[in-house]
Formats: C-alpha cells, sequence, structure tokens
C-alpha cells in the first residue's frame, strides 16, 4: 500500500502557526508550501530577477502544509486530529489526501530523533534506539505512534520541566489531551502515584497505553477516550492540559471540580500571541506560580486563589 499524502492549505499569513501544530500532531516531519515571500527572498537570497514562470503563477495568498500518513495508520484519524487543532486556533483550511509512492519515510524521520533530556532528570529514549547514557536520569521509553508528542516540541518540553518542578511521590495527575501520553508516563516515573489520561482520538488513547506498559507503568495508568473531562471524574493533585490556547480557555471555565485546593494546573501549547486570552480567563480564578517560554511558546502553572 502507498502512503497518504495530506495537505493542508491556509492563508499564507498562518502558516508559522499551522507547520507548528501540524509537528505536533505527526512525529515525523513535515513540508511546508509557502510562495509569499517569492520575489523579495529570491532578490535577497540568490540575487537574481528571474524567476520560473510556474512559480509565479503560484496563489502567494495562500501556503500548505503536507504530512506523510504510513499505510499502517489511518489518515482520517489525522486528519481529524489536525482540522480540530486548526479550528481551535481559528485557522481557516482545507484538507486534501493523495497517495505517494511508498518511501521509508518514518524510518528517515526515525534516523534524527534521538535521545533526548529533558529538564533535569528524565531521559527521552525512542524504542528504536539502543544506545544511550542516562546517567542519573529517569528513562522514558517512547514509541510515538501517530500521537501527538515525541518530546522534541517546545510544547511538551515545557510540560515535562513544570511537571518536574511540581510532582511530589504519590500525587495523581490528570492528563487532558494525552495524545502518546507521555506526559502522564513521565509524571509516573518521577514518582506519582496514579495517572488518567484523556483524548478525544482513540488511537491516541491506545498509543498512550501502549507506552504506559513499555515503561512498566500501565498498572497505574488508566486512559479515556473522550471530549475533554466529559467522562472524567474525581480530583488530582496535578492537572497537565498541554493544547491550543482556545481549548485552555474552555478547560479553565470548568475544571474546579477535579482540583483539591492546593492542586497545581499546568497549560502549555499556548503561542505567546494567545497567551494574554489565557491568562484573561485563567486569572478569574487562579494566580500564575511559574511560568516558561521557548521559542514563541509558553507553558503556565497556576494555583486557586482561595477566598480569604
Amino acid at each position: 500500500m502507498d502512503w497518504t499524502e495530506v495537505t493542508a492549505e491556509v492563508d499564507a499569513k498562518e502558516i508559522d502557526r499551522a507547520g507548528d501544530i501540524a509537528q505536533m500532531v505527526v512525529p515525523y516531519g513535515i513540508y511546508i508550501e509557502d510562495y509569499s515571500h517569492l520575489c523579495e527572498e529570491v532578490e535577497e537570497i540568490a540575487h537574481i530577477d528571474l524567476i520560473d514562470e510556474d512559480l509565479l503563477k503560484k496563489d502567494r495568498s495562500k501556503a500548505k502544509v503536507h504530512v506523510y500518513i504510513s499505510p499502517e495508520e489511518n489518515p482520517a484519524e489525522a486528519i481529524a486530529f489536525l482540522s480540530e487543532r486548526y479550528n481551535a486556533e481559528g485557522i481557516r483550511h482545507t484538507i486534501t489526501t493523495a497517495n505517494c509512492v511508498e518511501e521509508d519515510w518514518i524510518n528517515n524521520w526515525k534516523k534524527y530523533f534521538k535521545p533526548i533530556p529533558v529538564g533535569e532528570k528524565l531521559l527521552i529514549r525512542p524504542t528504536w534506539e539502543e544506545e544511550y547514557d542516562a546517567g542519573d536520569r529517569k528513562v522514558l521509553h517512547l514509541e510515538p505512534g501517530l500521537a501527538f508528542g515525541t518530546g522534541t516540541h517546545e510544547t511538551t518540553r515545557l510540560c515535562m520541566e513544570l511537571l518536574e518542578e511540581t510532582v511530589t511521590p504519590g500525587c495523581e495527575v490528570l492528563d487532558v489531551g494525552c495524545g502518546s501520553g507521555i506526559l502522564s508516563v513521565a509524571a509516573l516515573l518521577l514518582g506519582a502515584q496514579k495517572a488518567v489520561g484523556v483524548d478525544i482520538d482513540a488511537l491516541a488513547v491506545k498509543t498512550a497505553e501502549q507506552n504506559a506498559e513499555i515503561n512498566q507503568v500501565a498498572d497505574r495508568f488508566t486512559g479515556i477516550c473522550g471530549d475533554l473531562t466529559d467522562k472524567v471524574s474525581g480530583k488530582y493533585n496535578i492537572v497537565v492540559a498541554n493544547i491550543v490556547a482556545d481549548v485552555i480557555i474552555l478547560l479553565t471555565k470548568d475544571i474546579e471540580r477535579f482540583l483539591y485546593p492546593d492542586t497545581v494546573y499546568l497549560m502549555s501549547g499556548i503561542i505567546d500571541t494567545r497567551e494574554r486570552d489565557v491568562l484573561d480567563e485563567v486569572e478569574k480564578k487562579f494566580t500564575i506560580v511559574s511560568r516558561r517560554t521557548e521559542k514563541g511558546w509558553v507553558a503556565l502553572a497556576a494555583k486557586r486563589r482561595l477566598p480569604e
């Protein structure tokens, strides 16, 4: 069977955000087609003023993100996952698919995903990498599959660093939008007693459960397929949401019923231009206790403001 090429067309001004989100959704790389600054870039970089006629005919108001789905995965799941996140960020888009000649996309990608140290205590190790030196770090063995979460993206790393600061022995964690389960597994390796991961994508939940099994923490992990917290019950010492700004805003309106008075609420996946929108909602009931940034992404830790 051939691979499936999924192409998302967006307004050119949105291509950076669209590309970042696509990179979060598929673990093995993306290809961006953007001709919006063609003339300026050719003149600046190549110092020529002759451009191929076909390139000049390209619609420079639009740009495209291409991702490639292996025959073993379900392209429909990937499309739903991608479209959901674009909708949440208000990015207008159209998505098309096409078959492409099967190449070794997945193995080419794997060549560049090496063991990654995160924070002070963790090392993410792709399951196909046999040579690594963990030192004193806990090793998180990871098979990303299609689900979001390899640890290479800034939003995930920022969240893991906040978890490292926050997790205490025996605590219980709720991971909303768990993707590959990387944050849930990280919390358990750092000493949490229990983690519940929820995602709207059944494939993501399956991947999260597999990663919990690989890391021998499956007995302390529960995966739930559902829309945000609609199937969640109980209270948690840490709630983590590595999603997108609009979904975090929506989640925050109702998150208190899952919190103890001293619960820490971790949020990531926030593009810096949307941080103020998130804070406008969060600061109604929470105090920000920690903030981390990297390459235009923001992660926040917050605690409820209790009545005096």
